[in-house]
C-alpha cells in the first residue's frame, strides 16, 4: 500500500517476544517497498514501445498502469484473507512469488499476457500494502515512526529507480526484457524477507479486540468519511494519471529522448519524500489542517498548470507536484486518524477511503491517455489532472472542518 497505509500501523504492546535482528527486518521491509510501486511505473517510460509492439491505443496502454491500482481498491479483502490464513511472513513470501510470476508473464508475447501479468502484479502488491504496516507496528513498535518514514521514502525511490533505468535497459535489449529484469529485485527482496522473518512467530494478522461503540452517527453516515474518500480519490487519480504519462508528455512537449524523459520524470517520484516528512511538521505548526490541505493542493496544481503554461520550467513543476503528492497522502490519513472516534472506526474509515479512492483512481491512466488520444495534445490531459486536484482541494477542505 501504499504510503496511505503507513499512518495506520497498529500498536503491538502485547506482541509476544521475538528473536530477530531489527536492522535485518528493516532492510527486508525497505527492499519489499522498492517492489511495491516500481513494477507499476516501470511501464510508463516505455509506453511508446509497448503500444507500437502490441498495436494498442493510449487508453488500452493505460490499463497496464491502472489495473494494479484497481486491485488496490478491490482486492484488499482477499489480501486480508490470505494474511489471516497464512500469517504475515508467509503471506508476503507468497505475494512476492506471485509478483515475480506477474513480472515475467507481463513480458510474454501478446496483450492477453500483458494484462494477465499486470493483474497478478496488482494482486501481489495489494498483499504487501496490507502486510507491511502491520509488521512494522507489531515487530518494530519502538522504531515505528522512523521505519514508516523510511518505508514511505522507499516506495518512491523504487519508482525513481525503475523510471530512470528501464529505458537504458530496453535500449540494450527490448521493453520485454527491461520489464522482466525487475524480477531480480523481487528475488532479492524475497530472500532477505525470508532471512529476516524466519525466526518470527508466523501468526495470522492479529484482530483488534472488541471495542465498545461510540455515541453519534454510524461511522459510514458521517460526512467526513465520504469527504476524505473523495479527497483521496482526487489525490490518487492525479498521481496515477501523471505517473503513467509524464515521461511521454516531457518527450512530446520538450523534445526529450525516452531516456532523458524517464530520468526527468523521476523527480516527481523522489520529491514525494519531502512531502511525506514535511506535512507532519506543518500539521504540528499550523493550528488548522485546512491550511495544510490548501498548501498541498496549491503545490499539486502547480504541476499541471506549470506544464501547460510554462513547460520549460518542468523541473520546478515536477518537484512541487511530487512533494504535494507525497504530502497529500499524509494529510488525508492524518485526518482519518484525527476524525475517527475509536480504533475500530479508524480501521473502517481507512478501508473505505482507500478502497473507494483507489477504485476511482484506477481510471486515471486510462482517462488521461484517452483524452490525449482524442485531442492529439497534452492540454486536455493536463486540465483533467488539474480538475482532479480541485476535487482534492474542495473535498479536503470540507473534510478538515471540525464536523461529524
Amino acid at each position: 500500500m501504499t504510503a496511505t497505509d503507513e499512518t495506520h500501523a497498529p500498536s503491538s504492546a502485547a506482541a509476544p517476544p521475538r528473536t530477530l535482528a531489527p536492522a535485518l527486518l528493516v532492510a527486508a521491509i525497505l527492499l519489499l517497498a522498492l517492489n511495491l510501486r516500481g513494477p507499476i511505473v516501470a511501464v510508463s517510460p516505455v509506453t511508446g514501445a509497448i503500444r507500437a509492439d502490441l498495436g494498442i491505443d493510449a487508453g488500452t496502454a493505460g490499463l497496464l498502469t491502472s489495473l494494479p491500482v484497481l486491485c488496490f481498491g478491490l482486492a484488499t479483502p482477499l489480501a486480508s484473507a490470505l494474511l489471516a490464513r497464512t500469517g504475515l511472513a508467509r503471506g508476503v513470501l507468497v505475494a512476492l512469488g506471485v509478483l515475480l510470476a506477474g513480472t515475467v508473464v507481463r513480458s510474454l508475447d501478446g496483450l492477453p499476457a500483458a494484462i494477465a501479468g499486470t493483474l497478478l502484479i496488482g494482486a501481489a502488491i495489494t498483499v504487501g500494502n496490507v502486510a507491511v504496516p502491520v509488521v512494522i507496528g507489531r515487530d518494530l513498535p519502538r522504531q515505528a515512526g522512523a521505519v514508516l518514514g523510511m518505508y514511505t521514502a522507499a516506495l518512491n525511490i523504487g519508482s525513481m529507480i525503475t523510471l530512470s533505468l528501464t529505458v537504458p535497459i530496453a535500449g540494450a535489449s527490448d521493453w520485454r526484457f527491461a520489464l522482466a529484469s525487475w524480477g531480480l529485485l523481487v528475488v532479492v527482496a524475497a530472500g532477505v524477507w525470508w532471512w529476516a522473518t524466519r525466526s518470527l512467530a508466523d501468526a495470522p494478522a492479529e484482530r483488534s479486540a472488541g471495542e465498545a461503540p461510540v455515541a453519534g452517527p454510524v461511522w459510514w453516515r458521517r460526512p467526513v468519511v465520504w469527504g476524505l474518500m473523495i479527497a483521496f480519490a482526487g489525490q490518487a487519480f492525479a498521481y496515477y494519471g501523471v505517473t503513467a504519462w509524464l515521461p511521454l508528455l516531457l518527450g512530446d512537449r520538450l523534445g526529450m529522448s525516452e531516456t532523458a524523459a524517464g530520468v526527468s520524470s523521476s523527480i516527481f517520484q523522489i520529491a514525494a519524500v519531502v512531502g511525506a516528512f514535511g506535512v507532519p511538521v506543518l500539521l504540528r505548526l499550523c493550528p488548522s489542517p485546512r491550511t495544510v490541505v490548501a498548501v498541498v493542493s496549491v503545490a499539486w496544481a502547480a504541476l499541471p498548470l506549470g506544464l501547460l503554461l510554462a513547460p520549460h520550467g518542468w523541473a520546478v513543476w515536477c518537484a512541487l507536484g511530487g512533494a504535494a503528492q507525497g504530502g497529500g497522502i499524509t494529510v488525508i490519513f492524518s485526518l482519518v486518524v484525527r476524525r475517527a472516534r475509536d480504533l475500530t472506526e479508524n480501521r473502517r474509515m481507512s478501508a473505505l477511503v482507500q478502497g473507494g479512492g483507489y477504485t476511482i483512481a484506477a481510471t486515471g491512466p486510462s482517462v488521461v491517455g484517452a483524452v490525449h488520444e482524442a485531442t492529439g495534445g497534452w492540454s486536455g490531459p493536463l486540465l483533467v489532472v488539474f480538475a482532479s486536484v480541485l476535487v482534492l482541494f474542495t473535498a479536503g477542505l470540507a473534510a478538515s472542518r471540525r464536523t461529524v
